[in-house]
């Protein structure tokens, strides 16, 4: 059969297209919270944990009432809240702490830390957000770090701050925890639990609300530790 060259190939079908896969970003939720970072080939290097929040949730003519006064946005206040990222750990070696702004723990204390605090955005202007940098280069040197956000000023609206907290790590698909449940009494949030057990480095979504500060959050979770009265 002669072939005709003028004539242009069939577009595919619609049963020849196979659907797009994501691979950009993975979202726990109640239903899904665990994904193991090992099996998604995101363990080896350093993996930034960044918070992100809107400091100022409507300008001040947009409120009245008692909402108003809840946040403190009408006479004589901003409204505005800074937020604060943070983080407990438990490393393989038997070390606990805590890395956070309050009290200037912006590091482990070890020469080469395993976890760092790279600032503290008071004002939630930042684009870039807070950022805390855990290094799994040896995933079996860490047990477990909780990585928490607490609301250092301002009341503790966290509904209109819409937080969320995405963890970027050195290869594979980002992973995202958006504070989506609140606790207007409570200033402290559990966001996050990493844990390894020496092969496997897997997150766990939290959004767990405790009432009290960094030592209430330490007895939430069993952590041990003695705590004293921090500032920035």
């Amino acid at each position: 059969m002669p072939i005709d060259y003028n004539r242009r190939p069939s577009a595919p079908q619609p049963e020849d297209r196979q659907p797009a896969v994501s691979l950009s970003k993975v979202t726990l939720t109640k239903a899904a919270p665990r994904v193991s970072l090992t099996k998604r080939g995101g363990t080896g290097g350093v993996l930034r944990v960044n918070l992100n929040w809107n400091s100022r949730p409507a300008a001040p003519q947009q409120r009245g009432g008692f909402l108003a006064k809840l946040t403190g946005a009408g006479a004589g206040g901003s409204g505005a809240v800074d937020l604060d990222l943070g983080a407990l750990y438990e490393y393989a070696d038997g070390s606990k702490g805590a890395v956070q702004a309050l009290g200037g723990a912006f590091t482990d204390g070890r020469p080469r830390p395993l976890l760092r605090l790279d600032a503290d955005d008071r004002s939630g202007a930042a684009s870039g957000g807070e950022n805390l940098h855990v290094d799994l280069s040896d995933p079996a040197a860490i047990k477990r770090v909780l990585v928490y956000a607490f609301i250092y000023e301002g009341t503790p609206n966290w509904a209109e701050a819409d937080a969320v907290v995405t963890l970027f790590p050195a290869s594979g698909a980002e992973v995202e925890v958006r504070l989506d449940e609140h606790d207007p009494r409570s200033r402290m949030c559990a966001v996050a639990l990493i844990t390894s057990d020496g092969r496997e480095v897997t997150v766990q979504r939290e959004v767990r609300y405790v009432e009290g500060g960094q030592q209430a959050l330490d007895e939430a979770y069993g952590w041990g530790m003695r705590w004293r009265t921090g500032r920035k």
